[in-house]
């Protein structure tokens, strides 16, 4: 698995081959091209695939919560930082199949990104599991993390963590460095392998073996239980 979909996310159907399982597809949230099974997604016109690229969509702000499908009277567990397209009160329709979602939602496109709700975002991540490509509360690594919590400040990130190194603004110098802003680490190649979140206060929060707070310098991300540096610092950029 290198990335997952959240409901209501689209894509763009980029090949489809004879085999009988899988698509070939371009995440239009950030470009991502992957193949995902035939099974797990929903068709839709592209009069709707444009409607909903055009409009700032309601994001669930609920760790998970049922979405109800009332055609079918079925259930969906939905998490935080899925989409809910054309969300009016607590329904919203996909190809005219309506759906009730009850819980609290956000639509970060029209607030104002703040350094604070970034950091009490990012909050809501902590203690959950390290996953390959995941981007979920059940499971994310390290640039999964760093693009939904920013998804629900309103900021699109790319997908991987040497892509989002790309973005932003450059600081020169940690002291110069926020709350909110996006920590890049080297391997021995020299290659972004790693990015966090820094809280100030010589902090980080980020995705390595579960979402974790550890300290931060010059040097990089410095693990207390292992007593030494995990991390290498490469880079800090700003997206405020």
């Amino acid at each position: 698995m290198v990335s997952q979909l959240l409901f209501g996310e689209c894509f763009e159907i980029l090949d489809s081959p004879s085999h009988p399982k899988w698509l070939c597809i371009k995440n239009a949230y950030d470009d991502y091209i992957s193949w995902i099974d035939k099974k797990q997604c929903q068709l839709i016109s592209e009069k709707t695939f444009a409607k909903f690229r055009k409009e700032a969509p309601s994001l669930s702000f609920e760790i998970v919560h049922p979405v109800i499908d009332r055609l079918n009277h079925s259930v969906l567990p939905v998490v935080i930082g899925s989409t809910l397209p054309s969300l009016t009160g607590k329904e919203f329709e996909i190809e005219k199949v309506t759906y009730n979602f009850d819980g609290q939602s956000l639509k970060p496109e029209t607030e104002k990104a703040s350094r604070k709700k970034m950091i009490d975002h990012a909050l809501l991540y902590l203690g959950a599991p390290y996953l390959w490509g995941g981007r979920s509360p059940f499971g994310l690594d390290c640039s999964g993390f760093t693009q939904m919590v920013y998804k629900l400040s309103g900021i699109t990130l790319l997908r991987d963590a040497s892509r989002q190194a790309e973005m932003g603004t450059a600081i020169d110098f940690v002291e110069e460095s926020e709350p909110g802003d996006l920590a890049f680490f080297d391997n021995e190649s020299g290659k972004i392998v790693h990015v966090g979140i820094l809280l100030g206060q010589n902090k980080i929060i980020h995705a390595s073996g579960k979402v974790r707070i550890d300290s931060f310098d010059h040097y990089g991300i410095y693990n207390e239980e292992s007593k030494g540096y995990s991390h290498s610092l490469r880079i800090i950029k700003s997206f405020l």
